[in-house]
């Protein structure tokens, strides 16, 4: 009885979904993915729909409905959405701002002792060199870049905190 069901409601659904996948926007496959689990859960809890026809187009379209619902509230992801107005190009003032700040970070890298100038200029280079790159640039151990790589992060959050701290007004 399931089996010759399914094989009724087959091409049904695949017009069905078509047409509604269509008008809404939504991939038909998916609506028949969706409205096939919610036939097949009614099946499994002994609750076969009294007019199966009609039951699936009802099922499509509400499918349809929360495939719409679902499109209004998502959006998505755009790159750079996180970062601050001034790094996305928002004008000539942002630009300078960013231009800015990155001259300051460089200043402060340039301040930093021993290696750290060095390895943090390194893992801030455009060309993105690879862990195995800025050991043998440095001539120090892969292994040993990573906890370096801290020590030098650790010490460049102090210098910038502290910097920080001296620009702000107290009281």
């Amino acid at each position: 009885m399931t089996h010759d069901l399914l094989a009724f409601l087959r091409p049904l659904l695949a017009a069905e979904a078509l047409a509604e996948g269509r008008a809404c926007g939504a991939e038909p496959g998916d609506l028949e993915q969706a409205v096939w689990l919610r036939l097949l859960e009614r099946l499994a809890a002994d609750a076969p729909p009294a007019d199966p026809p009609d039951w699936l187009r009802r099922a499509v379209r509400a499918e349809a409905r929360r495939s719409r619902r679902t499109a209004r509230r998502e959006r998505p992801y755009t790159p750079g959405a996180g970062e601050p107005a001034e790094d996305r190009g928002a004008g000539p003032e942002a630009r300078a701002l960013a231009a800015a700040r990155h001259r300051a970070l460089h200043a402060a890298v340039r301040r930093l002792p021993g290696r750290c100038p060095r390895l943090i200029a390194a893992l801030l280079s455009p060309e993105d060199p690879t862990y195995r790159e800025i050991a043998g640039e440095l001539g120090i151990s892969q292994g040993s870049l990573g906890p370096e790589r801290s020590r030098c992060l650790a010490c460049l959050r102090r210098l910038l905190a502290a910097e920080v701290a001296g620009r702000e007004g107290r009281g």
